[in-house]
């Protein structure tokens, strides 16, 4: 997909170019904090996920709704003439990409509004109506989201006025808010979404589907952040090739009238949303720089894992996450209570959460070190508990962890607490009220 506040970012970094020359990639004004452990010399093998019946990894299969999607023959356009202009962007995405498409591309200028109802209609596929009202209720219950937040209703305000392009990966559909004859602003929006079809053909990226299908919900966010990052990347690294300067400055210009407002959107998906555009773009300049296209094409050969090697590019590929279970407590808990939702926390999440009410440095030190994460949530229909369980790459990692998020919590008003760490490892137990919360720190201990 490609996003307005992509397109902002995009020409904040071409006007910039325009007057002063410049990188494809803008200076990173506040990088990630480094890791104190140093980066495995070979690539680490994964330890498998803490299996049985009862396990987090259980709960979340038998939780998962989204359905792997399938092409229903509908809403691809009839091959025609492919318009100049489109026909140029293309041939020069190819030549930047450094490698040719396998089959032809149709790509179909359309509306805003055209737009928008087609995200609604992936919103169906994307976010099943039943597993997001749980989620809802537990991020409500963990404070990231305001009380009472629909996420599904969310992402579709979000989605239906910031995506202005996408390119559908079961069917090679590829449409962009333009005309036959597009503006600079809008040929930065195809290029966008070319990258994303050319990379398709070369790697196959209906992979991300799969993960996403089987609510891997971290390694989907790290794989996302590789693909739309690229995009990024090399849109800019398009608009900087092909656009003259008067053209850089007329997207200044179009930009400015665009409407980025994501008024009604808690600030959490929003940013969670945005995340992958920008990180996504930095992690593939970061590879560009050690090791051309050949290491960013190899990524795609190898998916990141996880959102802290996107973060950290140079933990991306030895250091793999250690995979953490979250015990089912709904027996302790009582009679009634049974799984609401389980999902895989990664450091970006778990960066952005603390964003919410920390300064941003404080936020991005606490989630460095992170080297797992899990939450599971249940209810008895009435009350919510959630346990979020992380583990760090050194026990000085898991106490700024705690620490951090215990200041975290007492700035917010729902009952919370964090346990004493143990070792590398740091648990947070949240739930709807006071009462369900004794009972959950009885059953966790």
């Amino acid at each position: 997909m490609r996003l307005r506040a992509a397109a902002l970012a995009a020409v904040l970094g071409l006007t910039l170019g325009a007057c002063t020359g410049g990188t494809d990639v803008p200076a990173d004004p506040a990088s990630a904090p480094a890791t104190s452990v140093e980066v495995p010399a070979s690539p680490e093998v994964p330890s498998p996920a803490p299996g049985g019946p009862d396990s987090a990894a259980a709960a979340a299969k038998r939780l998962c709704e989204v359905p792997e999607p399938k092409p229903d023959g509908s809403d691809v356009p009839a091959e025609g003439p492919t318009p100049a202009v489109i026909a140029q962007v293309m041939r020069q995405v190819a030549q930047i990409r450094g490698f040719d498409y396998s089959q032809r591309v149709v790509a179909e200028p359309v509306s805003q509004a055209e737009i928008g109802r087609d995200f609604v209609r992936f919103s169906n596929i994307t976010y099943p109506e039943g597993q997001y009202a749980r989620r809802s209720i537990a991020w409500d219950t963990i404070g990231v989201i305001p009380d009472g937040t629909s996420l599904r209703d969310a992402y579709e305000s979000y989605g239906s006025s910031q995506v202005i392009g996408y390119y559908d990966t079961v069917t090679g559909e590829l449409k962009f808010t333009g005309s036959e004859s597009p503006t600079p602003l809008e040929r930065i929006t195809l290029a966008h979404e070319l990258t994303h079809a050319i990379d398709d053909q070369r790697f196959g990226l209906e992979r991300l589907d799969v993960l996403g299908a089987a609510c891997k919900d971290e390694d989907a966010s790290a794989a996302i952040a590789l693909v739309e990052g690229n995009a990024t990347f090399f849109m800019l690294r398009w608009a900087r090739t092909f656009l003259t300067v008067a053209e850089q400055v007329q997207v200044g210009v179009e930009a400015a009238a665009q409407d980025t407002s994501t008024e009604g959107v808690p600030p959490f998906v929003a940013r969670l949303q945005a995340w992958p555009y920008d990180q996504g773009m930095r992690f593939i300049g970061a590879l560009e720089a050690r090791g051309g296209l050949d290491a960013v094409d190899e990524a795609f050969v190898d998916l990141p894992t996880s959102t802290e090697q996107i973060i950290h590019p140079e933990r991306y590929p030895n250091d793999a996450p250690t995979p953490v279970d979250v015990p089912d407590l709904s027996a302790e808990l009582g009679p009634g209570w049974e799984d609401l939702d389980v999902m895989s926390i990664g450091e970006a999440w778990l960066q952005i959460a603390l964003g919410l009410r920390l300064d941003g440095s404080e936020a991005d030190a606490a989630a460095a070190g992170w080297d797992g994460g899990t939450y599971r949530a249940w209810s008895n229909g009435t009350d919510t508990a959630v346990e979020l369980s992380t583990v760090w790459d050194t026990a000085r990692d898991a106490e700024e962890f705690a620490a951090s998020m215990t200041e975290w919590i007492d700035q917010g008003d729902g009952p919370a607490t964090v346990l004493q760490p143990e070792g590398n490892a740091v648990t947070v137990l949240f739930a709807s009220d006071p009462t369900t919360l004794e009972e959950l720190q009885s059953a966790a201990a």
